[in-house]
C-alpha cells in the first residue's frame, strides 16, 4: 500500500495529545501494549546473540522493556512511518551505542528478528482487501529482512460480534488464515498464541529448528 497518510495523521494526533505514553502509540493502557510485548519477545532465543528489528517502534518503549526482563540485543532497530516518534526515540537513546532509529527500513540491516505489535489494527478507511493486500505485503517483507524469525500481532476475528460492528475502522484478523499462510510461505514452524485474555492474537514466526 502506497498511502499511509492517513494512518500516519491518526498516530501523529494520538503522539500529540498523549505524549511518551501507551496511549501515544495507540495502546489504551500500558497494560495491553506490555502483555503483547510478552508474547512477541518469545520468539527470541536468548541463548545466543541477537539483533533485533521493531518495526512501528513509536517513541523506543519496547527497548527499555526488554532490558527490564532481561533481553539484551546486540542491537535495536525501531522503524516507524511517524518521524516525531523516530525524533523522539533518538532524542531518549542519544547516548545508547546499541539502538538506533530509522524513518526507512533502507537503513536497517538484515536482523536476526523482528516484531511488530499494532501496526495493523488501524485500517481507518482502507477496504478489508486492502488491508489484507497490506498485511501479507508486509509479512513478505518481515520474512525478508529477518534470518531466525519475526513476531506479529493482530486483532482478532473472535472478538465479540457486537464490537467489530462498532468500530469499522479497526481490522480484525482471521488467525486461522493466516497460520494456513505463514505456515505455507515462511516457515513449518509457526506458533499461534490466542490465549491471553485480549482480544487479539500473535504469530510466531521462527526460522531455526534445533
Amino acid at each position: 500500500m502506497d498511502q499511509l497518510d492517513n494512518v500516519r495523521n491518526f498516530f501523529k494526533n494520538c503522539f500529540q495529545e498523549h505524549g511518551e505514553t501507551a496511549e501515544g502509540v495507540g495502546w489504551n493502557s500500558t497494560y495491553a501494549q506490555e502483555t503483547r510485548f510478552d508474547q512477541l519477545l518469545k520468539i527470541i532465543d536468548t541463548e545466543k546473540p541477537f539483533t533485533f528489528l521493531e518495526f512501528g517502534c513509536g517513541y523506543g518503549y519496547l527497548i527499555d522493556y526488554m532490558r527490564s526482563k532481561g533481553f539484551f540485543p546486540a542491537h535495536f532497530y525501531g522503524y516507524d512511518i511517524l518521524p516525531e516518534a523516530i525524533q523522539k526515540g533518538t532524542q531518549r537513546h542519544a547516548n545508547d551505542g546499541q539502538v538506533s532509529f530509522h524513518a526507512t527500513l533502507d537503513e536497517i540491516p538484515v536482523t536476526d528478528y523482528l516484531s511488530a505489535s499494532g501496526v495493523f489494527n488501524i485500517k481507518l478507511d482502507h477496504s478489508r482487501e486492502a488491508w489484507t493486500d497490506h498485511i501479507l505485503k508486509s509479512l513478505h517483507q518481515f520474512d525478508e529482512h529477518t534470518t531466525r524469525g519475526f513476531s506479529v500481532n493482530f486483532l482478532t476475528t473472535y472478538s465479540d460480534q457486537d464490537r467489530m460492528e462498532t468500530r469499522p475502522d479497526l481490522y480484525y484478523a482471521d488467525p486461522c488464515f493466516l497460520f494456513d499462510y505463514c505456515k505455507k510461505h515462511f516457515s513449518k514452524n509457526v506458533a499461534l498464541l490466542h490465549d491471553y485474555k485480549i482480544f487479539d492474537f500473535t504469530l510466531l514466526v521462527r526460522k531455526e529448528f534445533d
